[in-house]
């Protein structure tokens, strides 16, 4: 038995098999073919598996969505096999003696680049259907295996850490929880695993082995705890912690349908963090009274080149149609830092956080900004919609949104296409500067929504990726709960309400602080909405609201 010790950032236990992430390389090789006939060969093995791929794709869209969907991955099939696209794959290996992947990859580019040259729309759209079925048969010839994990079973899943992009691909019913060599209790692996519930344990550096792979592991993510092939006794201990946490989650069934209101009446809704229209039932499954955050870069770090005003459509409209008339506030695109998307073609920056990113990316490049605000305004009649402005540091960022907001709304009347006129806009107080000026922002816009990761990283000049900084990086921190205090009086003087959608959101030792400052809305993963909900019914706010007011102004930090 091999006992690790990490730093729980997902409570919950699980027991499985061990699985390291599988990176994709995507690196050509080149070189010259001594067996053309075998590089041909190896050719015709991955377009036949890609071809199968694509038929099996086109069933599933066709059984979820009709004919029209189907026909886009029909269309790729037969790309896949035209007759043109294949005699110059096969001129390639045998009259140059190229490998197969490099004989794949220029001739994508060599038609991909004929087609976009064409005049005719329709044949310079079909560029991008050559590339990915390229792509699709380069993946098969490389071994790439898609989203990471190759395994019949479920796995415990180990990674140096996750980027966003490659939590997006994660085939997420494979997953009973996260080990990481690095990350932060504010990565995307622990938000992650946190919306989906499961156990994740961060910060191991390199104590688990590649040659533990494989192998029978349990976790704890409430004591950041790993066991490698658990004697009978340890196994018996932590199945049974398991079982008392089903047992609690089972009692905190009983909290569905009820108010999130404290003893003496003060309510809060408490709604959920999504990153994808699926993710809504779980929010349901949790009796989430509402989506506070949305994020939607996800839908754009889950495609290969900017998703269409349609494809973002569809997607925020499922959303609010299946929250069947609950809050849902939407990000607009918060890229950059430490979310970077290939096709966006960002320069690399020495500090990207303090960088372009977020609202300033939105504002550089308007096209992309009016084609989300466009969907989103069109989705808006399908529910009731909040949209909210990240990265906010100054009045005239605000205004600017705004601007593009009236324009997007003017261009939809024109059309005689119908939106909601009761969208709510709002922004995102991340930063010490929106918090100080939280007084002036709050006359522009109907509410804020507090995102404490970022909140915290800016004020204490801490990386929230670096877990290295341990204790350095403390949410708890006065500060921050000044600022937070700073922005709901602000909010409150102003007449509009004041949420917190951060992971600080969650954490039930700050609870008390959080109604005593006035927090209108707390947004968490689903898995957090009946414990906080218990929490807060627990509460008499006027026997805590001094006491905790008093250490705001002192140097004592609440609850630590």
């Amino acid at each position: 038995m091999i006992t690790i010790q990490g730093k729980g950032v997902s409570t919950g236990v699980a027991l499985g098999p061990l699985y390291f992430y599988k990176r994709a390389d995507n690196t050509v090789p080149r070189y010259e073919a001594a067996d053309t006939d075998a590089e041909w060969a190896r050719f015709k093995a991955a377009q036949e598996k890609a071809v199968e791929e694509l038929g099996e794709l086109a069933e599933k869209a066709r059984a979820e969505a009709g004919d029209e969907a189907a026909m886009l991955f029909e269309t790729h099939q037969m790309m896949a096999e035209d007759l043109d696209y294949e005699e110059a794959i096969e001129a390639a290996i045998k009259e140059e003696k190229a490998n197969a992947e490099a004989a794949v990859s220029d001739t994508a580019a060599q038609f991909a680049e004929m087609f976009a040259s064409m005049d005719d729309a329709y044949m310079q759209a079909r560029a991008a259907d050559v590339k990915d079925v390229s792509g699709r048969i380069l993946n098969i010839l490389l071994g790439v295996v898609a989203g990471g994990i190759d395994s019949d079973v479920p796995v415990v899943l180990a990674a140096d850490d996750l980027a966003p992009s490659e939590t997006v691909q994660l085939d997420k019913s494979k997953i009973l929880g996260f080990v990481t060599e690095g990350g932060s209790g504010s990565s995307h692996t622990a938000i992650l695993a946190r919306t989906m519930g499961i156990p994740a344990i961060i910060g191991l550096g390199d104590q688990v082995k590649k040659e533990y792979e494989g192998r029978e592991v349990i976790i704890d993510g409430g004591t950041g705890k790993i066991v490698v092939d658990a004697d009978v006794e340890t196994k018996a201990i932590l199945l049974k912690k398991q079982t008392e946490q089903k047992k609690m989650r089972e009692m905190l069934e009983q909290l569905k349908g009820k108010p999130s209101e404290s003893i003496d009446g003060q309510k809060v809704r408490v709604y959920c963090n999504i990153g994808n229209p699926e993710d809504v039932d779980n929010v349901l499954a949790n009796d989430g009274e509402g989506v506070g955050l949305f994020r939607s870069e996800f839908l754009y770090l889950s495609c290969d080149d900017y998703p269409t005003e349609d494809y973002q459509f569809e997607a925020y409209k499922k959303a609010l149609q299946n929250m069947g008339g609950r809050e849902v506030v939407i990000r607009t695109l918060d890229i950059g830092a430490d979310k970077q998307i290939a096709y966006f073609n960002m320069p690399e920056e020495e500090n990207p956080a303090l960088g372009n990113r977020a609202l300033r990316i939105c504002l550089n490049r308007p096209e992309i900004f009016y084609t989300q605000l466009r969907a989103l305004y069109r989705a808006s009649v399908y529910g009731k919609l909040g949209i909210m402005f990240p990265m906010v540091t100054s009045v005239w960022e605000v205004r600017e949104a705004k601007k593009m907001c009236e324009r997007v709304k003017k261009d939809l009347d024109a059309e005689g296409i119908p939106y909601s006129d009761e969208v709510e806009l709002g922004i995102m107080i991340e930063t010490p500067a929106a918090a100080i000026m939280s007084d002036r922002l709050a006359k522009e816009v109907d509410f804020f929504s507090c995102g404490t990761n970022d909140l915290t990283q800016y004020t204490l000049a801490c990386d929230r990726q670096n877990s290295d900084l341990g204790r350095f990086f403390n949410p708890h921190h006065p500060a921050i709960l000044r600022l937070l205090k700073i922005a709901a009086d602000n909010a409150h003087k102003n007449g509009i309400w004041i949420g917190i959608c951060g992971e600080l959101g969650a954490d039930l030792e700050l609870t008390e602080a959080f109604l005593s400052i006035g927090i209108d809305e707390l947004s968490v993963s689903p898995r957090s909405v009946l414990p906080l909900r218990k929490k807060i019914r627990e509460i008499n706010v006027p026997l805590v609201k001094d006491k905790i007011l008093a250490q705001l102004l002192g140097d004592e930090t609440p609850h630590v």
